[in-house]
């Protein structure tokens, strides 16, 4: 995937619009802020401590952007014209493999941006590029995973139209508690 992939989602009465694009190394030092936030690390498999860590991390998305089967998506507020706003939140699809019939969603929001209907829209507008550059490959559904605890990611789910599939039991040590299944297939 050699485009530079830049998604754009308008604003809603309660919401910015927002813009999503590859993770930039300038974004490195407002991901360790943003990762301040108890909730936040409370929920995610990984830290970011400081601004070295948010290089690392940024990089790492990079590299998995380049061979083609990890899309992670800065989602920052829209300012007229720059794509470089404020950082609210990240989406990222993974696992993904040609041929291969499912990928998994995932997504964070910043504190500062909950509540904002941010995660919702990011969240559909990484499906439909999703289904959009994969579906020729292969690419039928998606599934969104969350901690049955989490209701936040559960309301999130719903209305990205995700459909509950069943609840998945822990794996520890990645997965320690269990998890809800929701999953989204292409439109014919």
């Amino acid at each position: 995937m050699n485009t530079p992939v830049v998604l754009q989602v308008a604003a809603t009465p309660t919401g910015p619009a927002l813009v999503l694009r590859p993770w930039s190394l300038a974004e490195a030092a407002a991901l360790a802020e943003v990762f301040q936030d108890a909730e936040l690390r409370r929920w995610t498999s990984h830290t970011v401590k400081d601004g070295a860590d948010g290089t690392r991390w940024v990089r790492s998305q990079q590299q998995s952007w380049a061979a083609g089967d990890r899309f992670s998506f800065a989602v920052l507020e829209a300012q007229s014209g720059d794509l470089r706003g404020r950082l609210l939140a990240n989406v990222v699809l993974k696992e993904r493999a040609p041929g291969k019939p499912a990928a998994e969603v995932g997504y964070w929001t910043a504190a500062h941006a909950r509540g904002r209907g941010v995660a919702p829209r990011a969240v559909e507008a990484l499906t439909g590029w999703a289904f959009d550059t994969f579906r020729a490959d292969g690419l039928e559904r998606l599934e969104l995973l969350h901690q049955v605890d989490n209701q936040a990611s559960c309301r999130v789910a719903q209305k990205s139209r995700y459909d509950f599939q069943r609840v998945l039991p822990a794996a520890p040590p990645l997965f320690p508690r269990a998890g809800h299944l929701h999953v989204r297939r292409t439109s014919p």
